[in-house]
């Protein structure tokens, strides 16, 4: 395998992520390691959710689905997809 060192380079928009983690919606808290470059749904629904701007709006997707959004919360009030994936 090719080893890749992307330390010291900004994140393109449309570039791999370097990180990933599951998501628990959650009412009262921020994700726990800051906005995202996107969320990742596994299973369709609702996702209502907070952006890095503060501002908050219920999305509704399909199963497998990409969402390139800064995202800083996912409520668990109103989210009805499961199997979210926070991408960094």
């Amino acid at each position: 395998m090719i080893a890749r060192n992307f330390a010291g380079r900004a994140a393109a928009a449309n570039g791999p992520v370097g990180a990933f983690r599951a998501v628990t919606p959650n009412d009262a808290d921020d994700l726990p390691d800051g906005d995202t470059r996107g969320l990742f749904v596994g299973q369709a629904g609702s996702l209502m959710i907070v952006g890095g701007d503060g501002a908050e709006v219920t999305l509704h997707s399909a199963a497998s689905q990409y969402h390139p959004l800064p995202v800083r919360r996912v409520r668990a009030t109103g989210t009805t997809a499961t199997d979210i994936i926070a991408l960094y």
